[in-house]
Order: C-alpha cells, then sequence, then structure tokens
C-alpha cells in the first residue's frame, strides 16, 4: 500500500480507494489527480440545502458544477489540443462540433446537472469576459459544459444553479490534491446504486527517458448494481443491500463524464484515440454503456502551446509522440479512469434528497474485510 496520504485521503479526509487496501496497475502522481498534470486546475461549488418533499423551485437541493482550467488562468484563451469520443449519445458535451472539426479547443471546462448545462457554458463566457476580457473583445466563445442527471436526489427543474455558482468554482480551482465524491457537480450523483459523483486519478508514463503525466476527472452517473465490479470482483450479486430507497419512483438515467488530461505531446487524433479508451475504464468497473446512458469522453494535451494557437502565415511546428509508442498511454488512461470511478464512490457517504429517496454508500465494512 501506498504512504503518500494524498493517496489515501482527500483534503477534507474523506477515504480514497487505495486506503482500504485495493491494488491498482500503474505509478500514479503525487496526488493521483488530474492535477498531477502541470497548469490542470478543479474547482467546484456545491448545493446542498433542504429536505423532505420536492417542491419545485424551492427543493431539496443536491447539485452544484465543476470546473476544469486547462491552462493557467492568463493561458486559458490559448487552445488544448483536443479529442472527443462518445460511446453513448445520450448526453450532452457542448463545444464537441468545434473539437471535431479543429481538435482543439480553449477555455474552462464545465460539467453539471442536465438541466444546467446551458447555465454553466454562459457562465464560463461571462466568467471569461470578466478575467480575460481581450479573448472575447473581437472574438467569440464555444466553452464546454457537459452533463449527467440528478435528478433522484435533487429538484432538477427548479434552476438552482446560477452564474455566480460557475463563478466560484472557476474562481476557486486550484491544482494540488482536489475533494471527491459528493462535490461540484458530482454532488447528486449515483453509479452503481451507491452514492457517487466526482473522482480522479493519475498515472505516471515513462517514455524513453522522459516521464509524463496522464490524469482522469469524472463525473460518475451510471451502472446497473449487480454488474458492480472492483478489480475484476464481481461485487455487485454479493451488495444487494443496502439498497436505494424510493419515495418516488426511480427511471433509469445514469452517464458519466470523463476528462483526460496529459502533457505529453499529442496532436489531435492522438487525442481522440485516448478519448476512446475511456470505455474500456469504465466497463473495468461493470458499466456497460446501455440506453440511457449518456457516456462522453474528452481528452486533451497541454502540449505544444505554440502550434496551438496556429499563427497566421507561416508554419507551426508540432511535436508528437509517435503512434507505435501510444500503448502505454492507453494502459494509463484505463487505470486512471478505473480508479476515478472508484475514487468518487469510496469518498462519500450515505444521502437522502429530494421526497426522502435515499442512497447508500458504498459500505466501509465490505471494503475493509474484502481489501484490507
Amino acid at each position: 500500500m501506498t504512504d503518500n496520504p494524498h493517496h489515501l485521503a482527500t483534503p477534507s479526509g474523506k477515504p480514497r480507494a487505495r486506503s482500504f487496501g485495493i491494488g491498482f496497475d500503474g505509478t500514479p502522481g503525487p496526488f493521483n489527480a488530474i492535477t498531477d498534470v502541470p497548469g490542470v486546475a478543479v474547482g467546484y461549488a456545491t448545493l446542498i440545502s433542504g429536505d423532505g418533499a420536492l417542491v419545485v423551485g424551492q427543493g431539496p437541493v443536491r447539485t452544484g458544477v465543476t470546473a476544469i482550467l486547462p491552462r493557467p488562468r492568463a493561458d486559458l484563451a490559448t487552445p488544448v489540443f483536443a479529442g472527443i469520443f462518445s460511446q453513448n449519445g445520450n448526453g450532452e458535451l457542448t463545444g464537441s462540433h468545434i473539437v471535431e472539426e479543429t481538435g482543439a479547443f480553449n477555455f474552462p471546462v464545465t460539467i453539471t446537472n442536465t438541466h444546467s448545462c446551458g447555465v454553466s457554458r454562459d457562465g464560463t463566457l461571462r466568467w471569461m469576459s470578466q478575467v480575460l476580457p481581450a479573448a472575447l473583445d473581437s472574438a467569440w466563445g464555444l466553452p464546454v459544459a457537459a452533463e449527467t442527471y440528478d435528478g433522484f436526489l435533487n429538484d432538477i427543474n427548479g434552476y438552482h444553479l446560477t452564474s455566480e455558482h460557475v463563478g466560484q468554482a472557476l474562481d476557486g480551482a486550484a491544482s494540488g490534491p482536489i475533494e471527491e465524491g459528493s462535490v461540484g457537480g458530482g454532488t447528486g450523483m449515483i453509479t452503481f446504486g451507491f452514492k457517487a459523483g466526482s473522482g480522479t486519478a493519475s498515472r505516471v508514463v515513462e517514455w524513453h527517458g522522459r516521464c509524463y503525466t496522464v490524469g482522469a476527472f469524472v463525473q460518475s452517473n451510471f451502472g446497473k448494481r449487480h454488474n458492480f465490479t472492483v478489480r475484476g470482483l464481481r461485487a455487485g450479486p454479493e451488495l444487494a443491500e443496502p439498497a436505494i430507497h424510493e419515495g418516488t419512483p426511480r427511471a433509469e438515467k445514469g452517464s458519466i463524464i470523463a476528462i483526460i488530461a496529459t502533457d505529453a505531446p499529442f496532436l489531435p487524433h492522438q487525442m481522440k484515440r485516448l478519448a476512446r479508451r475511456v470505455p474500456l475504464g469504465v466497463a473495468m468497473t461493470g458499466g456497460f454503456g446501455y440506453h440511457s446512458s449518456g457516456d462522453i469522453f474528452l481528452a486533451f494535451s497541454t502540449a505544444n502551446p505554440a502550434a496551438a494557437l496556429a499563427p497566421s502565415g507561416r508554419i507551426a511546428s508540432a511535436d508528437f509522440i509517435p503512434d507505435t509508442d501510444i500503448d502505454p498511454f492507453f494502459d494509463a488512461v484505463i487505470q486512471s479512469v478505473e480508479e476515478a470511478i472508484l475514487n468518487a464512490l469510496v469518498a462519500n457517504d450515505d444521502m437522502t434528497g429530494r421526497d426522502g429517496n435515499f442512497v447508500p454508500a458504498l459500505p466501509k465494512t465490505w471494503l475493509k474485510e474484502t481489501f484490507g
């Protein structure tokens, strides 16, 4: 087991998967987080209030927004090479068309609930116009905003998320260790019938004497209990209890958004190749991309900033690792996604939301008995 405290617990003391002796492949970065990629920062705004029966517009509220800055604040107008992959398109990620067209995007990424995706997108533009006005003075912006559904626990039609909350998440974005579980956009999310939400992990890849980092961040809200798998152990049938308690009927509306970041120099088509490997990490935990699941994945590289700007009138040059050497980076994506999902589950507690709807946490006693 690692003795790095950042690998074992979140900044607030929530346990992470490794604290229970769960073994993973690969070598994590110092924080075992997407923020191990230099320049990447994460911030949250978390909204939790009210109990009891749903009153639309009043609550109960169990939601929030997550902000991921792909570059330091002063450099957010500089694009990053990127690629996207939709395993199952029952969801939304704005800005996807320009990523497909140009292989790049700029500005922060936000993730929230399904009915607040537009608010987070527009809030990002408002924030950018304040902190980097030159980026929008004579240009347009198409920020990336993504969503998963939290309506079982949250007053999703009450529209409680505002542009101000988006600004709070963006202003609070920081590098270093980050919280996981029921925070930010992950506040009201459920995975395999357990409380889940936000999770992260990273891997270090050595390539010809150089070390690069691949980091994953997930907003995890998918999966059926009987499929739940932990490091090859089909745990779902054994964990039929504790079960979700429904004050109101629960329809299957699961999804997962994953953001992959790396400082390795890759071209846009290679970033798309990394994004295509995310479903393999999801499948390691028992996620199979069912009909109602929006499984949408974005990968970006912070390398080659000058080439990503593509100045007019002269040839732009970009470094890249050959495709023939990409396999260890595929491993890193799969490994970090798998661990990020499990971290989202482990760093969590029971939650009761609207109409008394109850979602249990993954039992810590079972984890200790099984892996400790």
